[in-house]
């Protein structure tokens, strides 16, 4: 039989999504489309009309809070369960907890 192709025995548990305060600033960037907020043509920057500008202030926020999230986060311990880790045939059967007996 041959060996399975996926590296998931190196994996750790606890691997995937976690979720962090930090990762609402994600959502910054996402006050651009409420365009009634920014649908005008005053004050002009350099003779482009505000909407035009804003929006390329935008971009530079969206950069900055990506780059802030992902500094803020990437280094967060991910919390481990006490005890020992089930087994996945445990799981699998629905045998957790019961001393893998049926």
């Amino acid at each position: 039989m041959s060996e399975p192709m996926s590296d998931t025995g190196n994996r750790q548990r606890g691997d995937g999504l976690r979720f962090s305060p930090w990762n609402l600033m994600l959502l910054l960037p996402f006050l651009t489309l409420v365009t009634p907020w920014w649908n005008s043509i005053e004050p002009r920057l350099f003779g482009m009309p505000f909407f035009y500008w804003s929006q390329f202030a935008f971009v530079v926020v969206g950069v900055g809070s990506v780059a802030v999230v992902y500094v803020r986060t990437r280094d967060e311990p991910v919390t481990r369960a006490a005890g020992a880790p089930l087994d996945v045939d445990e799981l699998d059967e629905g045998t957790a907890g019961r001393g893998g007996a049926r």
